[in-house]
């Protein structure tokens, strides 16, 4: 039998903190989503926002995720979810975008992006291997209709006043009819780009339409109410006074004389 080696030294513990969380971490060998730090570290988005983005990365391609189908899985209502959704769409993690089919039913299309930061870097998302047919080069697209060219002219002039603001031809056509919702409420244009271009973040936009999109569903103002207008002058059929009404007549005075309703 040996002797024990009193001077030996013990083994070390394992390192565990003395205060905040321990991590106890097994592998998952099936059924898991990789989320990123940052996502889940954000430090503007909600706790809800953060789980809500969550919760769709892990859904299969064409899983419905309206605010009623998100409300009928969550104890959340459709107003914290909505709110939710819009954040995540202010950061790049979402876009919505309504489409009007051939049928004349209009949907609601859905992308998530689980790594936005990753955006400003031109890398291929992640696909299976199957080769693709090469793309042909997209044709230029047609001026706006007229009735939205002042607010398309609007949005393009935005990257003058931030580079990050810089959108696709598509976009500026996609956004054009709520920037001109804008325009009909009697708000001048340099209202707008002031509204659209104020508070932005100092970080990099990576989706610029996505955070437009939101500020000018979420900002629109309200119409302003309609100016009530005196009645027009009438001259009255008696006396020939001036007088406010909104057919001639008699005025209020001679109205009120027993003469004047006799005569």
């Amino acid at each position: 039998m040996t002797d024990q080696q009193l001077n030996a030294p013990p083994c070390a513990p394992p390192a565990v903190p003395t205060s905040g969380i321990r991590h106890i971490n097994r592998r998952h060998p099936e059924r898991f989503t990789v989320v990123g730090n940052h996502l889940t570290q954000h430090r503007e988005l909600s706790l809800t926002a953060i789980g809500l983005a969550a919760h769709i990365q892990s859904l299969p391609a064409g899983a419905k995720v309206t605010i009623k189908c998100l409300a009928d899985r969550f104890p959340e209502g459709e107003v914290r979810i909505a709110a939710a959704l819009r954040e995540l769409e202010a950061h790049g993690y979402l876009t919505r975008t309504r489409e009007r089919l051939s049928s004349g039913r209009v949907v609601t299309r859905t992308v998530s992006y689980n790594n936005p930061p990753a955006m400003r870097v031109s890398s291929p998302p992640l696909t299976c291997n199957t080769p693709q047919p090469p793309r042909p080069a997209a044709a230029p697209l047609d001026d706006p209709p007229k009735e939205h060219r002042a607010a398309a002219a609007l949005l393009t002039d935005l990257r003058r006043h931030d580079p990050r603001l810089l959108l696709a031809e598509r976009d500026v056509r996609r956004l054009a009819p709520a920037a001109t919702a804008w325009l009909e409420r009697g708000i001048d244009p340099e209202a707008v780009r002031r509204t659209l271009t104020a508070g932005l973040p100092n970080a990099p936009i990576h989706h610029p339409a996505a955070l437009l999109t939101h500020r000018l569903r979420e900002f629109l103002p309200p119409p302003l109410p309609a100016l009530s207008r005196p009645d027009p002058l009438q001259n009255c059929d008696h006396c020939d006074r001036a007088f406010r009404a909104p057919k001639p007549g008699h005025c209020r005075d001679c109205t009120a004389s027993p003469a004047t309703v006799t005569a």
